[in-house]
C-alpha cells in the first residue's frame, strides 16, 4: 500500500507533493479511476508547466461527465462582503455540503447605511422610499432597545447569568451580548453582512446555477461575480453554472407558495410555541436493527462522539411553526437533511423583555409594506423582513444529526432562544425514544 498526498499549494515542509490547480486535480483523480498503472505513473505523464494541455488530454479521454469530475476539484474558497442577510441565509440552504461562516450580529455594522440600496435588492420605485423609513425605524428601535436593556443589566447585574469568579471584561461582553441577543430581532434581513464557503467545483456549479435562476437581482449579480472568480480557478468546470428552467420552474413554484401563504398568515402578534416530531425506525425486514438504542449513545464522551447504527439508521424530523429568523440564520446552517422554510411572517417575536405595544407602529408599517410587496408577487419582500418575523421551519435528518444540534444548542452559552426551541423538539423526541433519555446531555444553555 501507498498514499500520495496531492496538494493544491503544497505547505513548504512538503516539497515532494506535486503542485497543481483545482482542475487538474479532479482530472488526475478521475483518470486514475480507469487505470491500474497507480497515481505516479499518471502523474508522469503530466506536463506541470502546461496543465491545460494535460487536462483536456485526460479529459477527452477519460469522458466523464462534468458533474462527478467538479466534485474532485477539492474545497474552493469564496468570500462574499457586503451581501444581505437573506443571502447569506439562501446561499446555507443551497450549499448543503459546504463548509463556512458568516459574519456574526455582534460583529457587523447596525445601521441604515449598512443596507443595500432599495435598487440593488428589486424594490419597486414606488416603495422606495417607504422601504428605507421602515429600515431606518427598525435599526432606531433596536438601538433604542438595546441600550435600555444594556443599561438595566448594568444596574440589575442579576439579570444576566454569569459563570463563576467572572472577570469584569467577561461580565461586560456577556452584559452587552444580553441586550443585543434580546434587540436584535429588530434587525431587517436585508443587512448586510460577510459569508465565506469552501466548496468543490461540483457543488459551486450547482449553486451558482441556483442563484442565477432565483429572482432576486441580488442573487443573479451573486451568480455573476462568483462565477467570473471561479472561471479563474476552475473555468471548464464552472461553465455549467447557468440558469436553467429546473431550478427557475422550482424556484418560481416557491415564491409562489410563500406569497400565498405569507399573505393569509401575515401578523405581528406572537406566534406560540408548536412543535411537531416524527421518528421512523422502519427497517427492511432483512436488515433489522438489532443494536438498543442506548449502546449506540453510551460510549460518547461529549456530542462529538461517535454514534452507533441505532440512531445513525433512525430518520427523524422536526419542524417549527414560529422560528424567528433571527434563529433560523443559524439553525439552517444546520448542513445534513433536508431544511424548509417558506420564510414569511405568522407573526412576530419579540422576548419577554421587550414590550410588543411599545413598537406597534413601527411593527403595523413593517407588515404593510411586506403585505404590499407580497400582494405585487415580488420577491423582494423578504428584504422588509426583520429578524423578529416568525416563519414555520422544518428539518428532517437521521438521529445522531438531530442528537447533535440538540445537545449544541442547549449546550453551554447557546442562545437562549434556541434552547427553548431545541429543548421542545428533545422532549417529543424523548417521548417517543424514551431509551434515550439516560444518554442524551440537554443543556441550560449558561451561561449566555
Amino acid at each position: 500500500m501507498r498514499i500520495t498526498g496531492l496538494a493544491l499549494v503544497p505547505p513548504p515542509s512538503a516539497a515532494d507533493l506535486p503542485k497543481v490547480t483545482p482542475e487538474l486535480l479532479a482530472s488526475v483523480l478521475a483518470r486514475y479511476s480507469r487505470s491500474n498503472e497507480g497515481i505516479h505513473k499518471i502523474l508522469e505523464k503530466v506536463d506541470l508547466a502546461n496543465p491545460d494541455a494535460s487536462i483536456d488530454r485526460i479529459l477527452k479521454f477519460v469522458d466523464y461527465g462534468h458533474a462527478s469530475i467538479g466534485g474532485l476539484t477539492g474545497g474552493l474558497a469564496i468570500a462574499l462582503d457586503d451581501v444581505s442577510m437573506w443571502l447569506a441565509y439562501k446561499m446555507f440552504e443551497i450549499a448543503q455540503m459546504a463548509d463556512g461562516q458568516e459574519s456574526s450580529t455582534r460583529y457587523i455594522t447596525m445601521d441604515a447605511a449598512n443596507l443595500p440600496t432599495a435598487a440593488e435588492l428589486g424594490i419597486p420605485d414606488d416603495l422606495a422610499a417607504q422601504w428605507s423609513d421602515v429600515m431606518a425605524r427598525s435599526f432606531a428601535a433596536y438601538h433604542a432597545e438595546y441600550a435600555r436593556l444594556d443599561a438595566a443589566a448594568l444596574a440589575q447585574p442579576d439579570l444576566v447569568r454569569l459563570p463563576p469568579d467572572a472577570k469584569p471584561a467577561v461580565v461586560t461582553r456577556l452584559r452587552k451580548n444580553y441586550a443585543l441577543d434580546r434587540a436584535r430581532y429588530f434587525i431587517p434581513f436585508a443587512t448586510r453582512t460577510n459569508l465565506g464557503l469552501v466548496q468543490s467545483s461540483r457543488m459551486w456549479a450547482q449553486t451558482v446555477k441556483h442563484l442565477d435562476s432565483l429572482g432576486h437581482p441580488e442573487a443573479r449579480a451573486a451568480a455573476h461575480l462568483i462565477r467570473e472568480e471561479l472561471l479563474k480557478q476552475s473555468p471548464r468546470l464552472m461553465r455549467h453554472s447557468s440558469a436553467e428552467p429546473s431550478y427557475q420552474r422550482q424556484a418560481e413554484q416557491e415564491l409562489a407558495a410563500s406569497l400565498s401563504l405569507g399573505l393569509a398568515r401575515m401578523s405581528t402578534a406572537p406566534l406560540a410555541d408548536q412543535v411537531w416530531v416524527k421518528v421512523d425506525r422502519d427497517a427492511p425486514p432483512w436488515l433489522t436493527q438489532e443494536q438498543p438504542v442506548p449502546e449506540a449513545l453510551r460510549h460518547r464522551a461529549n456530542r462529538y462522539g461517535h454514534q452507533g447504527l441505532a440512531t445513525r439508521r433512525m430518520r427523524v424530523s422536526f419542524a417549527w411553526n414560529n422560528m424567528a429568523l433571527a434563529e433560523l440564520r443559524d439553525l439552517n446552517r444546520h448542513r445534513t437533511g433536508h431544511r424548509y422554510a417558506p420564510l414569511i411572517q405568522a407573526g412576530f417575536y419579540l422576548p419577554p423583555e421587550i414590550s410588543h405595544a411599545a413598537h406597534q407602529p413601527l411593527l403595523d408599517a413593517q407588515a404593510e409594506l411586506t403585505r404590499e410587496l407580497m400582494r405585487r408577487g415580488s420577491p423582494a419582500y423578504v428584504y422588509s423582513l426583520l429578524l423578529g418575523a416568525q416563519t414555520p421551519f422544518e428539518h428532517s435528518t437521521q438521529a445522531d444529526k438531530f442528537i447533535y444540534e440538540a445537545e449544541l444548542r442547549t449546550g453551554m452559552g447557546a442562545h437562549f432562544r434556541y434552547a427553548e426551541h431545541l429543548s421542545a423538539v428533545l422532549k417529543v423526541f424523548l417521548d417517543e425514544v424514551p431509551e434515550a433519555k439516560a444518554w442524551v446531555v440537554e443543556g441550560t444553555a449558561e451561561p449566555e
